[in-house]
């Protein structure tokens, strides 16, 4: 330090370089100048941001789920109002940053843990007897509303002349309701435990378990040009041995031995064994080519018929909301917003077809289940507008097989973030629309 001042004043510019100094000071401490090469700079924008928005957007009783995804947005490396500023600064892909993240992949494999641990707290809700209740119905309406609105969304996307391999892949993906999106809106709502809330559950499981197939065999048409029979059976005969497995063997194994560790009275020990198996049948589920959100769901059923069911969703929840919002903050990230004049017209229109469809399908299905009035129509407002994880990894597996035009990834996008927005307001409308149907 002292050699450093003689030679400031021996250039008898100590002025113009404490000056200097000053700035280059500035400089380091300029977020926006920051090193952007760990995950921990990335982790630390993300929450500092997300935590400021979504305070934002709860003074003004919005939901949060829309808070999150703004957020993301906001602070994703496609945002223009990063995009533009940062690369005069030197900070663009060149240089192997993305806006004001780094590396954006590592956010992906946090946001699969929120997907995780969201389904297990929640699965948590669901003891067994309420997941039969509604088995067969789920099955059916499920099955029903999502091969309507794939059928009609594909006539659509052909109608207003997209390819055949486009208008497969998005009538896939606008097809399946998105389950974190759902679960996080009825939470948000307190309207979780309500009878018609499972029924959504069991449907959206359902949904999981065909939109494993329909990737597995848009794989097959992607690499060969064909549907795979084989595979398809193969998948549906897994995901039954699981769920017959589950609800066999795990159920009368799984509960005990939660409830042996949870005698020992350490809430630290119990944990760590829940979470044990929440991940374990994540782990289990996708080795045998389900999804991990159907494993995460199964591992919360079985916790629900032990003693200590609501201890371990106390000890759980934490972490889950954590996850859960990078989760979604991470969606809004992806999302190229700078194309949403190029694509909003006929993001709109899909929206608009795949929402009628998916209302009138599901409807439809109750009504042949001969289920009650009030809970056909407040589960078909539920499930009708939300498209979100499944339908991006369903257009990534076209976009990374090259069979899909490459603006199907900033469309579904686009439709994602809309119908994420739309969600909690069309519940909201359902509330007051209903009541009002049922009168009469």
């Amino acid at each position: 330090m002292q050699n450093y001042f003689l030679q400031i004043e021996s250039d008898g510019n100590l002025q113009s370089s404490l000056t200097g100094g000053i700035w280059n000071l500035v400089d380091k401490i300029n977020p926006l100048q920051m090193p952007h090469d760990t995950f921990v700079t990335d982790l630390a924008i993300i929450m500092i941001l997300a935590g400021i928005v979504t305070l934002a957007f709860f003074k003004i009783r919005q939901p949060l789920i829309i808070g999150y995804l703004f957020a993301g947005m906001l602070i994703g490396p496609l945002s223009p109002l990063w995009t533009s500023f940062l690369s005069e600064n030197g900070n663009n892909a060149n240089t192997g940053t993305v806006g004001l993240l780094s590396d954006i992949a590592a956010l992906n494999v946090f946001a699969e843990i929120g997907v995780i641990l969201l389904l297990f707290v929640i699965g948590i809700e669901f003891p067994f007897a309420k997941i039969r209740s509604i088995g067969k119905v789920a099955i059916g309406v499920g099955t029903l509303g999502l091969f309507l609105t794939l059928g009609i969304v594909f006539y659509a996307c052909t109608s207003m002349g997209l390819a055949f391999m486009d208008s497969l892949f998005l009538a896939a993906a606008l097809s399946i309701s998105s389950t974190a999106i759902i679960v996080k809106v009825l939470e948000e709502s307190g309207k979780i435990k309500k009878e018609s809330s499972i029924l959504v559950l069991g449907i959206l499981i359902v949904e999981d378990v065909i939109a494993v197939i329909l990737i597995a065999s848009l794989e097959s048409i992607a690499l060969v040009g064909n549907v795979s029979i084989e595979g398809i059976i193969a998948v549906v005969v897994v995901a039954t041995i699981l769920i017959v497995g589950t609800f066999t063997v795990g159920i009368r194994t799984i509960p005990k031995l939660v409830d042996r560790v949870a005698s020992a009275e350490n809430r630290e020990i119990l944990l760590l064994a829940i979470l044990g198996v929440c991940f374990g049948y994540a782990l289990l589920a996708n080795i045998v080519g389900l999804s991990v959100a159907i494993g995460a769901f199964l591992a919360g059923v079985l916790i629900a018929e032990s003693k200590s069911a609501e201890v371990s969703k106390i000890l759980s929840s934490p972490i889950k909301d954590m996850f859960v919002a990078i989760f979604f903050v991470s969606v809004g990230a992806l999302m190229d917003v700078s194309q949403l004049e190029n694509y909003i017209f006929v993001a709109i229109a899909l929206i608009a077809v795949a929402l009628s469809m998916k209302l009138g399908g599901n409807l439809l299905g109750n009504f042949i289940f001969r289920q009650e009035r009030g809970k056909s129509l407040r589960s078909a407002f539920t499930l009708a507008a939300p498209r979100g994880e499944f339908s991006i990894v369903i257009i990534k597996v076209g976009v990374d097989a090259g069979v899909v035009s490459a603006f199907l990834f900033p469309l579904i996008g686009i439709i994602t973030i809309i119908t994420a927005i739309i969600t909690p307001f069309l519940v909201k409308a359902g509330d007051k629309i209903i009541p009002k149907l049922l009168r009469k």
